[in-house]
């Protein structure tokens, strides 16, 4: 055991530099949330105390309730939590470490607090112990089913039923039950849908959710949308972006030129998961990656119309999160272009609340372009921009991944369609282990972008 623990241990440390940059983006998190309390005299305290006291069903923006300031130290302190887990848990680090510090730091802008995710946390402490499972292989799904959070305080702050001992309760059950629904749910869903425990989260809401409009509650959607901050926000994220690009670019040990043909090989893939981009391509092309998705994040909301804000500026940290497993701007662009083109057709403008989130988070979507082709991923797209509106209210916007549940339903759908239809192909159900893969550090070799991995008939 003292020889398997060891080899373990040097097989871990591959990436264990990682964790002073990590600490380092929880700390320019809190450092902006103090400029920003600084600048509006704010009570971060205060803020604080009324974000994990204020229901957090979608949209809750903490930036609208709270304040920017106690919004940027709430998403500190969870990215911060998540940090801390994942080095106790001896989580083997990799891409997917950089996706869930994109969520958690995200979503802790829009839903998620250093409260409301503990009970589901422990649920899948729990279930570890009780399936004799490591913490370090779960973990990771544990920090991914906090987008659940709301539903734990909704019923902790007793709205209708419940209270806080019912909350934690519903919040440990929930953990328990997560790790094993994530790991089906994948199979079905082909690696076409990036955002896989978001389908696996709006499946779990769909049982919650009327079982506690049977039981007395009466979870109603919120609409809380904050204005009038796209200048701060707007240099805070360009100045991370640009600093990202140039990082990738002059400071990652390599020649400028071999980071950007790095990064250039790595358009050329399709994004289907899992393709971890840390493991495939290293750190050099992955951060440049990272940079310029988020500017095309930003780009895209601005240039719209849209608003800078708690939920928006938490999407563009989902995409410079994903932007290590998946996403790129090849595969992004034609899936949001597809949103943009549903605007053109449908009862709705691109700068409504709803679409501009969903104008982000449908490039959990990314992998149709990426895989089938462009036309494809703009078809994915116009669906995704008009089933994610309803997707959310027989939820009550209790599943903070709302467009991850619509994009698995648009996967599960597409992907056999397109197979049969366009490809003549046989579709063929993803047959191996999600989660088992995630648990290496070790490089792979990126696929040959010119040939199309799929079973022939």
């Amino acid at each position: 055991m003292g020889f398997f623990h060891q080899l373990h241990h040097e097989h871990q440390a591959r990436y264990d530099r990682m964790f002073p940059y990590l600490w380092a983006y929880a700390g320019l998190l809190a450092l902006a949330g103090a400029l920003f309390a600084i600048d509006g005299r704010e009570d971060v305290l205060r803020g604080l105390c009324t974000i994990i006291t204020t229901e957090d069903a979608l949209i809750t923006d903490y930036v609208l309730v709270a304040g920017p300031g106690a919004a940027l130290v709430n998403s500190a302190i969870v990215t911060a939590i998540s940090i801390c887990l994942l080095y106790a848990a001896g989580d083997t680090l990799n891409g997917m470490t950089l996706v869930e510090m994109g969520l958690m730091s995200g979503f802790s802008l829009f839903g998620k607090n250093f409260v409301n995710i503990w009970p589901i946390l422990a649920g899948t402490w729990l279930y570890t112990k009780a399936c004799r499972q490591r913490l370090a292989g779960n973990i990771g799904i544990g920090l991914m089913s906090t987008a659940l959070a709301p539903i734990v305080s909704y019923i902790a702050l007793d709205n209708g039923w419940g209270g806080p001992v019912q909350g934690v309760l519903v919040g440990v059950v929930i953990g328990f039950i997560m790790p094993p629904l994530a790991t089906y749910t994948y199979r079905i869903q082909n690696g076409m849908n990036l955002y896989n425990v978001g389908f696996a989260c709006g499946l779990a809401a769909l049982i919650c959710v009327p079982l506690m409009a049977s039981l007395g509650a009466d979870p109603t959607t919120h609409y809380r949308w904050a204005k009038g901050y796209d200048l701060p926000f707007g240099v805070m994220l360009g100045a991370l972006c640009v600093l990202l690009i140039l990082g990738g670019l002059f400071f990652s040990r390599k020649p400028v030129w071999a980071a950007w043909a790095g990064y250039r090989r790595l358009l050329q893939t399709s994004g289907r998961a899992p393709s971890d981009y840390l493991r495939m391509f290293g750190p050099a092309p992955v951060v440049i990656n990272t940079g310029v998705n988020g500017l095309i994040g930003m780009a895209y909301i601005l240039l719209t119309g849209g608003d800078l804000n708690g939920p928006t500026v938490g999407g563009i940290f989902t995409i410079m999160g994903f932007s290590a497993f998946g996403k790129h701007a090849f595969n992004i662009l034609p899936v949001m272009g597809g949103v943009a083109l549903g605007s053109l057709v449908m009862d709705w403008t691109l700068n409504d609340s709803a679409v501009q989130l969903a104008c982000l988070f449908c490039t959990t979507l990314a992998p149709i372009a990426g895989y089938f082709g462009w036309p494809y991923g703009v078809l994915a797209g116009f669906l995704h921009s008009s089933v994610v509106l309803y997707t959310g209210s027989p939820v009550a916007g209790m599943n903070l991944y709302n467009n991850g549940f619509s994009g698995g339903l648009i996967a599960i759908v597409l992907y056999p369609t397109i197979m049969a239809i366009a490809r003549h192909r046989k579709p063929a159900l993803q047959d191996v282990d999600y989660f088992d893969q995630l648990e290496g550090d070790r490089p792979v070799i990126p696929p040959d972008p010119r040939v199309l991995q799929e079973e022939e008939v």
